[in-house]
């Protein structure tokens, strides 16, 4: 039986797709072994956050929705999950069982296996993105083999496989080191963006966990910064102000906003210096993974870039620049977050402590000129893009931005040399062997 697929945001689809759904560890190796024979090409399925074809199925998918419980919760916090467990779950779990993640992003939709395969990564300075809270992984090969990976056993393929793309196997159980459950106290008002460029360094260290969303059309920011503190400071917002400030405001304001801006495009600048001003400012201490989630009822399409931290503010400055000298209409804020250099291969904070921009429009309209320019400032930086958010480099360029590019793409061709987990955009962006 085949069935449809489409993402979260709608620009990418597929038809004609076998979907099987595996359950446990000895089905998912028989339904790789058996494609393998058959000469299928396989993509596994999470929960459709990316914006580019990276789980784009051709053929046949598995999806993971079955393959989906918290196996192990260990005494110092070692956390081994099926990989199609979606991380809104873990998060509620490990906080019933007093753990949480180190970091995460500011979306929960995504599978464990899809977060980690993409370089999902929140914000701070300290503090790595996803992969770096791995300490093992179980993955099946595209010939059904299951290999156990660690920095002590398989290190080589252990190091390639936190940030993988899907490609050099399917994830099956994944170890993360969780942390003492502990609470945000979170702080968020109004800047200019001019004060922050000008203070970026100072401003983007300040405590542990700080972001900000610049509205373009305007000098203003909306500022967020989170500071570790324990469970026993909780003081969350009153459930009346959270649902005005969160849903009314933040998801229903903006929906009503967008709209009016694609029905009369010369209401998006007026709008957004409306926008800039409506959120007003408030601090208050809650359970991290509720501070560092926000729900996103609206929807869009994304491109986030990857800077050398030094180089963000000239980024943004430019960027702004561009705005002003265009007639684009911008309805959606500027995203601009932090995080630590790491070692994962094809992390986009490889070597180096990292800013991230990302850019959006919303999901039915055409990014056009607007991410074009955005990703050539970038570009010109140094800038690499998210696997899993929008960008047009193929092979040739990222082996340029990736200091083990040929490193990862060997490893890709030893463990699927016929190409089974292979789809257009992995040709794309990996190449072929």
């Amino acid at each position: 039986m085949t069935s449809s697929w489409r993402n979260w945001a709608g620009n990418q689809s597929a038809d004609g797709v076998t979907v099987l759904h595996p359950a446990g560890t000895g089905e998912l190796a028989a339904a790789l072994a058996t494609a393998a024979a058959a000469g299928r090409r396989v993509r596994p399925l999470g929960s459709g956050h990316s914006f580019t074809a990276v789980g784009r199925p051709e053929d046949l998918a598995l999806a993971l929705d079955r393959h989906a419980q918290l196996l192990d919760v260990g005494p110092t916090g070692l956390v081994t999950v099926q990989a199609g467990m979606p991380l809104h779950r873990l998060n509620a779990q490990l906080a019933a069982r007093g753990w949480a993640l180190t970091n995460l992003g500011d979306v929960d939709r995504q599978t464990v296996a899809g977060a980690l395969s993409t370089g999902t990564h929140g914000t701070g300075a300290a503090f790595g993105g996803l992969a770096t809270q791995l300490r093992g992984l179980q993955l099946v090969t595209a010939a059904g083999e299951v290999l156990r990976c660690s920095a002590g056993e398989r290190p080589d393929l252990f190091s390639a496989a936190r940030i993988s793309l899907g490609a050099l196997g399917v994830l099956d159980t994944v170890t993360l080191q969780a942390v003492p459950a502990f609470a945000l106290r979170a702080e968020e008002g109004s800047a200019g963006l001019g004060e922050l460029l000008d203070g970026f360094a100072e401003s983007m260290t300040a405590t542990d966990h700080v972001e900000f969303y610049w509205f373009p059309h305007t000098d203003r920011c909306l500022t967020k910064r989170n500071t570790r503190v324990p469970l026993a400071e909780l003081d969350p917002l009153p459930r009346l102000r959270r649902w005005w400030d969160d849903e009314v405001l933040a998801n229903g304001g903006f929906a009503a906003v967008v709209a009016a801006g694609r029905r009369v495009p010369a209401l998006v600048a007026p709008l957004a210096r409306f926008s800039a001003g409506a959120l007003g400012a408030r601090t208050y201490t809650d359970v991290a993974h509720r501070v560092f989630v926000s729900r996103r009822r609206v929807r869009f399409r994304e491109m986030e870039y990857a800077l050398p931290r030094e180089a963000a503010p000239a980024v943004l400055a430019e960027l702004r620049r561009a705005v002003d000298a265009s007639d684009w209409r911008v309805p959606f804020p500027v995203e601009v977050r932090v995080a630590a250099a790491d070692d994962v291969p094809l992390s986009t904070a490889y070597g180096r402590d990292t800013a991230y921009v990302a850019v959006h429009v919303p999901a039915r309209s055409e990014p056009g000129e607007y991410f074009a320019t955005f990703e050539a400032i970038a570009g010109a930086a140094g800038g690499r893009p998210h696997w899993g958010k929008l960008h047009s480099l193929d092979a040739a360029a990222l082996a340029g931005r990736y200091p083990r590019f040929g490193e990862f793409t060997a490893l890709r061709d030893r463990f699927d040399p016929a190409g089974v987990l292979r789809n257009a955009y992995l040709d794309h962006v990996l190449g072929t062997a």
